[in-house]
This record gives structure tokens, C-alpha cells and sequence, in this order.
């Protein structure tokens, strides 16, 4: 048997200035069932020779087109394979650059997995609809019931709380200027976060301050009703005494402290007035504490009548220190209490939550010789953060911004504002004017489990403050709860969350879709029926992007692993319907991923149902990228195999001519470093900047890509973008990569050793390369005179 040699002048291999002549070509027959090929690239005897435009019926007729992935029907082998070298450039903006943010998910929930491999997730049930409520944000923080007519408004403090609060009381910064101004102005507005100690800090003060005065014989007394405070003739029941005022967190309670004088706000404020005339007269002070919410207050109208103090944060270390050794203790034994919090992880547990109540539980159990592993765990528990935290700010402001920095974590404080809200406005009744929101301002107090931290560096080169959790898991655990518990909000975040999959910075459309993923983890069937399959199945790249990026992050977890791959093949096996094409397509798009980094076998098969679909070349252009992000994966050697396995008939089957198309297009796509930044290259691979991988990795896959290659390059159709592939590799690539004209010269003698005509058309096109009129290529003489030389 022997190879035609065609007449025609080169098409897709050939540039301009290039003269006709006699390569070994590979024809193509009428009857792809007939026109069986030998394996090393010859026809069966008596096959005629045809042209393109024999086979399609007549001349190529130039008529507008839509997108293959639009159009329902089986899309032609001319069609897809137009679409897949077109495709090769990134022509399309939206597709671009939805890859790019794929690839920057990809890297987020790569990390996103790694921190939760060593975290416990514990009583919130994250992935199936059952939720448990219960318990408050921390100890003591229900809510009193405030007296109704004729009950009792102060209780006394009893020595035993009295000592509890000021036996081991450390205390914080500016606690002396504190004391100072309740003297002078007899009133004193003590704010703080919840937890931060503000209660025990106002019973010390009070105690001071009357100790320095010597005027508390009426002792120490506790308001359960602070609103009376603005009541007209109010006055201290017991003179020559301090009185402790605790109003809740929120700004629901500050207006129920400012209605008590009807109308409320600026009104109700002037009377503070009032109430230190009241306090001087009786001989008397009053701490009130409270939160954000009440410093905002006090700094209003009348503000300038009473002291405020804010609380600073007291360190955690040193309440832990306090209350378990005294007021002493020797070197060594602050050395062993440090070792210990170390070694359990309690003092890791106390930087991610360095309130005081937390600190004071830590030390009673290590002074009870308690079980410190399990206290441990319980206080890094991200679900029982969360329950609580959900249980207690329930307000639009608050749950926006949670949300917003669940799903924009590490991004800029300003990026995670403005999506806050566009969040806050949908979960809230619509407003004739912008809502002065501050955030920043609430970080402490309604949001102590957020931080605003600053890139490393200094000054303006560390960039702009960046949102985080303080703790593991809490971003994953909030969007959970969130999804499974609120839901009457679940639509507007459902409907913000697909917003920001559009959003012009890609950065956010990225962790938005890692954001999808995580709460397609809670039910994975749920979200299949309410939003990936449209997304999955949409004309927009965006959201086809964003579907594959969510698969990929629910498809990683054990839990859901196997319901994800089964609806993976399921789309991949789809019909000819553009959607369906579309749904495959996003099949092939996922595997490229997560998934196929960790489950490259199972990666491949999805692939090959997506690209064995008989006369329907639809889905190439997908599985054809979906390779390329195998092999930018580190995942070449699966990849490689698989293509072998699937292009082995060497006929004209589709699935052959499908498998090598694919094939060439990995060869041709440059490799394009992450957005993200520079990251090891998986599986010890080699990653040259603007070279494609296959080529950088060709030492290390030589005898699989020397087949393909030589496959490839006797097969037409694929045979033209095969060639003008090997050119851009000899003239273009090769000499970007270092050693990469030695392994071509080595890859092309191997594929010339083989039976057949593979010397002969190797040699024709290299002379030709070598001799062009207008461009001559060393590169391709230097191979040819190597080829002669490896005889």
C-alpha cells in the first residue's frame, strides 16, 4: 500500500509566498466506513482522492453563521472544526475571560478545601436541611426582661458577682482616665463589643470611682429597666450609690432606651441633662454600656454632657494568665501556661476569638484540670459561631455584609461594601434615598469575627485593607447557614450571588462561583434543579463558567463526589439540542478543573461522552479545552493515554478525527501563567510563559506525543492545523523554551522511524519551512539537516 501524493498546494499549513508542490497528504474519502486507513497513514487501494468541497456537496458557500453552541441539530465536522481553530485565539472577551476567572476559582477553592481538611465542622448541619437553633452569641447575652408597673426596676450587686467581676480584673488601656471622667461628669457611657468584658469593666469602675470618693455607702446596683433613666423626674432610688446600666446590642434597642420619652432619637437624648443633675444630686454614679449602637448615640445631642469611653480590647492571654495564676505567679509557671495554650491550640483558638468570655472559659477548665481539647474544639467550632452570631444580628446591615464577606473573602474592604449593599437593599424595603451605611464602623462590635487587615508591606504599598474571617471554615459555615436557615432571604441572595457572576472585576465573578459551589454542598439536587442547570445551559460564558466552577467545588467533597459525576456524564451524554450541547460543554469545562486535578480517570470519561456523540461535532471546541486544562492541571500523562486509547482505529470514524483535532489544539495553546500569581507547577512539570505545556513537557511524554503527532500528521482533515501547529512549534516556540529544538529533533525522528510515509512528508515540509521566499526558518533547516543525520 502507498500514500497518495496530492497535487494541491498547502491550506491551513501553508503561508504566504509558498509554491505549490507534492507533500504526502492524507485524502479523505466519500464513505468514511470504506475508506479504513492503515496505520501508518496509507489508503486502501482504489480509494479516490476528493476535496473538501466534494465532500460538503459542492463549493464552500460563505453565509452568516451562528455560534455552534446556539444552534440546535448536530453541528457538521466543518462547523465545529472552524469553531475549534477560531476558538484557539482568545477572539471572544466574555469567554476569555471567563476562563481566566475560572482559573482564579479554581485556586481559591483549592485553598478553600485545604484549610477545611483540618477543621471540624460540628453541630450545623452543612449538607443536608436540618438545622438546630438554639443558645446566645455568649454567656449571659439573652435578653432580661425588662419589669412591668409595680415590679422591682434595681437590684443590689451581690458580693459574690461583685467579686467576680473585680477579683482577677485586668485592667485595659486608658481604665485610669476611664475612672477620672465617671468622677467629673457622673455619668459614663462604656461601649464595647459583646464579650469584651464591658460589664465586669463598669462594675470596677463604679467600685473605684465611689472608693476614691468615699461616697458609696448605698453600694453597688444594677438597672433592669435603662430606659427609666430618660423618664421625666427620674431619680436614683438609693443615694450615695453606683448604678449598672446594660442595654443590648443593636439599634432595635436603642430605640426602645430613646422612646421611653416619647418621639425618641435627638429628643430623648437632651435629657441626658437631666439625668446627671439627678446622679449629682443623690451623690450617685451610673455606667450604661452598651454597643455601636449606643456610642453613635451618645455622641449626639446632649453627648456633651456625659463621659464616653470606649473599651479598649483587653488581651486574651493575659485574662487567661490572670484568672488561673492570681496576681503572681513565678516565670516558669507563665512559661508552662503559655506552652499549654500552644500545644492544644487554645492560644490559635484566642487570636481567631479574642473576646474575654472566651479567655475566662479557657482558664476555668485548665483550672479545673478540665478536658482542653474538647473546650478547644468546641470554641473553634465555626458552626457554633455562626448559629449564634445568626441568632442575634438578624437586621439587613448586619447579614449583608456577613454575606458579602462569606463570598468576597480576602478581597478589598471597598469591593465587599459595595456588595454588601447591593445585598442589604435586597433584603430590605426599598428607601427614597441611599442608606448611610458604615460598615467599617460595626467591624468591632456586630462583626467581631471579620477583620480589616493590610497586605505586607508598608505604607501605600501594601495596597488597600482587605476583609477576612479570623477564623477557618466561618465563610463556608456562614453562606450554609445561610442557604439552609433564612429562608425567606434565600431568593435575594440567590439573585445578588448571579449579580456578582457578572461583576466587571474577576475576582469577584470567581469567588462568586466558588460561592455557588458551596451552597450547591448543602444539597447538591436542590441546586442542580434551581440554578446550575440554567446557569450550566445558558448562551452566557459567564454563567457557564461560574456552573463548572461551582460543580467542581460540590464534586470535591466525598459527600457529594458521586452525585456530581453522575450528572456529569449525565450532560455529557446529552442530545443535539443547543442547550443540551451547552450542558455537555460545561460537563467537559468542569472535569478541567478541581475534578480532574484530583480524579483525572474519572476526568477523561466524562470527556469522552461528551466527544462521542456520532455526527454531532458539537461539543469538540468544549472537550478540546477541556484537555487543555487537564494538562495545565498536571494531568498530561491521563490525558495522553485517553487520547491514544480513543484515536487508535486510525480510520476516519468521528471519534478519531474528534480525538486528534483535540489533540492538535492542546499542542497549539500557549501556556498562559495564573492571574493569581506564579504557583508550582503540578506533578514537577515545566511551565514556560507564551509556550504551550506539551511542548515545555515534551522530553517527559515523548513516545505518547511522537504517536500522536505522527497520527495527527497523516490524517485529513486534522492534518493542515497539525502541520501549521508543528511550524508555529519550530518557529515560534522553540526558541522560547529552552532545549526545545533538541527534544523536536528528537520527536521527529522518532515519528519519521515509523512505517509509512511519515520521513517523506517531514522532510518535504521542513525544506519547504527552510527555503520560504519571505520567512525561511532556520529552525526548520537545522531539523532537516538532524533528520538526515539520525537516518
Amino acid at each position: 500500500m502507498s500514500e497518495d501524493i496530492s497535487t494541491e498546494g498547502p491550506r491551513a499549513g501553508g503561508r504566504p509566498g509558498e509554491r505549490s508542490g507534492g507533500p504526502p497528504r492524507e485524502a479523505v474519502g466519500p464513505e468514511r466506513d470504506s475508506a479504513k486507513k492503515a496505520k501508518d497513514g496509507s489508503l486502501p487501494p482504489g480509494t479516490k482522492d476528493t476535496t473538501d468541497e466534494d465532500r460538503d456537496g459542492g463549493a464552500a458557500v460563505d453565509e452568516p453563521r451562528t455560534p455552534v453552541d446556539e444552534r440546535d441539530g448536530p453541528v457538521s465536522e466543518q462547523d465545529a472544526l472552524r469553531s475549534l481553530i477560531e476558538g484557539g485565539g482568545h477572539e471572544d472577551p466574555e469567554r476569555a475571560e471567563a476562563l481566566r476567572a475560572g482559573a482564579i476559582a479554581d485556586e481559591i477553592a483549592r485553598r478553600l478545601n485545604a484549610d477545611a481538611s483540618g477543621t471540624r465542622i460540628g453541630t450545623l448541619a452543612l449538607f443536608n436541611e436540618t438545622v438546630s437553633f438554639g443558645g446566645g452569641f455568649h454567656a449571659g447575652g439573652a435578653r432580661r426582661p425588662e419589669p412591668g408597673p409595680g415590679k422591682v426596676s434595681v437590684v443590689a450587686l451581690d458580693p459574690t458577682e461583685l467579686a467576680d467581676h473585680t477579683e482577677l480584673f485586668v485592667q485595659p488601656d486608658g481604665y485610669e482616665e476611664a475612672v477620672d471622667a465617671l468622677r467629673e461628669r457622673r455619668l459614663l457611657v462604656l461601649t464595647g463589643p459583646p464579650g469584651s468584658g464591658r460589664e465586669a469593666a463598669a462594675v470596677n469602675l463604679l467600685g473605684e470611682a465611689l472608693a476614691i470618693d468615699g461616697s458609696g455607702a448605698g453600694g453597688c446596683h444594677r438597672l433592669l429597666m435603662p430606659s427609666a433613666v430618660l423618664e421625666p423626674g427620674w431619680a436614683p432610688p438609693v443615694k450615695h450609690s453606683g448604678y449598672l446600666a446594660v442595654l443590648d446590642d443593636g439599634p432595635a434597642a436603642v430605640e426602645g432606651f430613646t422612646s421611653a420619652f416619647g418621639g425618641g432619637g435627638a429628643r430623648s437624648v437632651a435629657q441626658w441633662t437631666a439625668v446627671v443633675a439627678a446622679l449629682r444630686d443623690s451623690d450617685s454614679l451610673l455606667v450604661l454600656t452598651g454597643g455601636h449602637d449606643l456610642e453613635v448615640l451618645a455622641a449626639g445631642p446632649g453627648g456633651e454632657h456625659l463621659a464616653r469611653h470606649p473599651l479598649t480590647p483587653v488581651d486574651p492571654v493575659a485574662v487567661v494568665e490572670r484568672r488561673v495564676l492570681g496576681h503572681g505567679g513565678s516565670p516558669d509557671a507563665h512559661a508552662d501556661l503559655h506552652a499549654l495554650l500552644e500545644r492544644t491550640g487554645a492560644a490559635l483558638a484566642l487570636r481567631e476569638q479574642p473576646a474575654v468570655r472566651n479567655a475566662a472559659r479557657l482558664a476555668s477548665v485548665i483550672s479545673a484540670d478540665g478536658d482542653m481539647a474538647a473546650e478547644v474544639a468546641r470554641l473553634r467550632d465555626p458552626s457554633e459561631q455562626v448559629r449564634a452570631w445568626f441568632n442575634r444580628f438578624r437586621e439587613p446591615e448586619a447579614v449583608a455584609f456577613a454575606l458579602a464577606a462569606a463570598v468576597l473573602e480576602d478581597s478589598g474592604y471597598l469591593t465587599v461594601a459595595d456588595a454588601a449593599v447591593k445585598l442589604r437593599a435586597a433584603l430590605a424595603q426599598p428607601e427614597l434615598a441611599p442608606p448611610d451605611l458604615r460598615f467599617g464602623d460595626r467591624l468591632g462590635h456586630e462583626q467581631q469575627w471579620i477583620e480589616l487587615y493590610l497586605p505586607p508591606g508598608a505604607g501605600l504599598a501594601a495596597g488597600p485593607p482587605r476583609v477576612r474571617f479570623r477564623g477557618g471554615l466561618l465563610a463556608q459555615t456562614i453562606l450554609g447557614y445561610a442557604w439552609n436557615a433564612l429562608d425567606g432571604r434565600r431568593e435575594a441572595v440567590l439573585d445578588w450571588l448571579r449579580r456578582l457572576l457578572s461583576h466587571p472585576d474577576l475576582e469577584v465573578r470567581a469567588r462568586a462561583a466558588v460561592a455557588a459551589g458551596v451552597l450547591a454542598l448543602a444539597d447538591p439536587q436542590y441546586a442542580v434543579h434551581r440554578f446550575l442547570t440554567g446557569w450550566a445551559g445558558s448562551t452566557s460564558w459567564p454563567l457557564r463558567q461560574a456552573a463548572a466552577t461551582a460543580l467542581g467545588v460540590a464534586g470535591s467533597r466525598p459527600e457529594t463526589a458521586d452525585a456530581v459525576w453522575s450528572l456529569l456524564h449525565h450532560w455529557a451524554r446529552g442530545g443535539s439540542s443547543a442547550q443540551q450541547r451547552r450542558l455537555a460543554g460545561t460537563a467537559a469545562n468542569a472535569v478541567g478543573g478541581l475534578l480532574g486535578r484530583t480524579s483525572p480517570e474519572r476526568a477523561v470519561a466524562v470527556l469522552h461522552d461528551a466527544l462521542d456523540r456520532g455526527d454531532d461535532w458539537g461539543t469538540l471546541p468544549a472537550v478540546a479545552w477541556g484537555g487543555v486544562h487537564l494538562v495545565e492541571q498536571g494531568q498530561t500523562a491521563p490525558l495522553l493515554d485517553a487520547y491514544l486509547a480513543w484515536s487508535e482505529p486510525q480510520d476516519l470514524s468521528p471519534l478519531v478525527v474528534k480525538t486528534l483535532s483535540a489533540f492538535v489544539f492542546a499542542v497549539s495553546r500557549p501556556y498562559e501563567p495564573p492571574v493569581t500569581g506564579p504557583t508550582s507547577p503540578p506533578s514537577g512539570g515545566v511551565r514556560v510563559p507564551a509556550v504551550p505545556v506539551l511542548l515545555s513537557e515534551l522530553p517527559r511524554h515523548h513516545e505518547r506525543l511522537a504517536e500522536l503527532w505522527a497520527r495527527a500528521l497523516a490524517r485529513r482533515p486534522v492534518q493542515d492545523t497539525a502541520l501549521e501547529a508543528l511550524h508555529e512549534w519550530i518557529d515560534t516556540y522553540a526558541d522560547r523554551c529552552p532545549g526545545a529544538l533538541d527534544a523536536i529533533a528528537h520527536l521527529l525522528a522518532s515519528v519519521a522511524r515509523r512505517p509509512g510515509r511519515h520521513r517523506e512528508r517531514l522532510e518535504w515540509w521542513l525544506d519547504k519551512w527552510a527555503r520560504d521566499r519571505d520567512h525561511p526558518s532556520k529552525n526548520a533547516a537545522h531539523l532537516r539537516r538532524a533528520l538526515d543525520h539520525g537516518r
